[in-house]
């Protein structure tokens, strides 16, 4: 497999429009906090994100606080953000849609 190519400005803003809040581009990563019902919740999101990072071999910023969880990520060897981040952001969205997070 190659090396993930950066996305155009076109595409990156189209990615960011279908991922939907709380996803937004800061400081060349995708970033976004989500809401959890408590820190358990928030922890065991964490290790859901944590799965998926292995399974893409591609592995983000996580952050816990009571209450929420941010998240960011970019293509380090690519410079910037590229398809496999947007694949991980919608792997996030899609775990946290359970409602045993919220």
């Amino acid at each position: 497999m190659g090396r993930p190519l950066l996305l155009s400005e076109e595409a990156l803003n189209e990615a960011v429009k279908l991922l939907g809040e709380p996803w937004a581009v800061e400081r060349n990563q995708l970033r976004a906090t989500f809401p959890t019902k408590s820190y358990a919740a928030g922890l065991a999101l964490i290790a859901g994100a944590g799965a998926i990072a292995e399974e893409l071999d591609h592995h983000p910023t996580l952050t816990l606080d009571y209450g929420r969880v941010g998240v960011a990520i970019t293509t380090h060897d690519a410079g910037g953000l590229t398809n496999l981040d947007v694949a991980y952001a919608t792997a996030f969205n899609n775990l946290y849609a359970s409602s045993k997070f919220r």
